[in-house]
């Protein structure tokens, strides 16, 4: 009886510990896309917004990100002009439309910080308004993240539709690892259709 009881135990445990082996483990760290519309003194704009701190121990979050010009001037409808990552202020992100959330793994995570590093040293002029613009910075952002993208040319110049066509591709994921609004904390305001 008692060889049967440790018998029992060892299987539960075994099968507990199965259970608690994720096939992923995803970081504390989520990612948002963001876009913004034309009006006012405000340019279209995307930018994405990383907050929460690596399982791995690394250091906690909570900054934005963003492609645009160095100096804003009819040059950019040219060519090529400087282009220059930056934080965008939590003021900008709070007037901004948070498309979607998800949850990176710590090896995502490590993969937009460098695809964010990479687009910060590329070689100047950076910024071209049809090749190189903030909608192609998030897009190569989101595949570091593990999502689908499709640059398509319509959209290169659209960032909230480039966003929900990007929602669009990656619906069944974001179902898995996505977030919602009132978990989070950040900007609770929706996209429009």
């Amino acid at each position: 009886m008692e060889r049967l009881y440790k018998r029992a135990i060892l299987l539960v445990a075994a099968i507990f510990s199965l259970c608690m082996v994720p096939a992923q483990a995803f970081a504390g760290v989520e990612i948002s896309f963001y876009s913004r519309e034309l009006g006012g003194n405000n340019f279209p704009h995307a930018f994405i917004h990383l907050k929460g701190q690596p399982d791995d121990g690394g250091a906690a979050v909570d900054k934005s990100f963003g492609f645009t010009v160095k100096t804003l001037s009819p040059a950019i409808l040219m060519g090529p002009v400087g282009g220059k990552v930056m934080n965008e202020p939590p003021s900008y992100v709070a007037k901004s439309i948070r498309q979607f959330t998800v949850m990176l793994s710590d090896e995502q995570y490590r993969a937009v910080l460098a695809k964010i590093e990479e687009w910060s040293t590329k070689p100047q002029p950076s910024y071209s308004l049809n090749k190189s613009n903030c909608v192609h910075f998030v897009g190569e952002v989101a595949q570091a993240a593990g999502l689908r993208v499709e640059f398509r040319t319509e959209l290169m110049k659209k960032p909230r539709s480039f966003l929900l066509a990007v929602k669009a591709l990656n619906a069944e994921l974001l179902a898995k690892r996505g977030t919602n609004s009132a978990a989070t904390g950040t900007n609770l305001q929706q996209s429009r259709p």
